[in-house]
């Protein structure tokens, strides 16, 4: 499973959802559903205007987790 910890960048560089939306150019909603893992993909434009705006790595917002080490938990 992919986490995305676009929440943990945000808080790091202090700066709030609605003022990464309109940086990058999406609705606060898309955003959202972004933050809160709810999405099926990012497109790749997308992620690099992120990562342009929290001057980060991909590797920073992605996480992946086994979905096994989920199950055991």
């Amino acid at each position: 499973m992919i986490i995305i910890n676009l929440d943990v960048m945000l808080a790091k560089r202090k700066m709030r959802s609605l003022e990464l939306a309109e940086r990058i150019g999406i609705t606060q909603a898309n955003l959202s559903i972004l933050k809160t893992g709810r999405a099926k993909a990012v497109r790749l434009e997308t992620l690099d205007k992120i990562c342009r705006a929290l001057d980060c790595q991909p590797g920073d917002l992605l996480e992946w987790r086994d979905d096994a080490d989920n199950e055991k938990a």
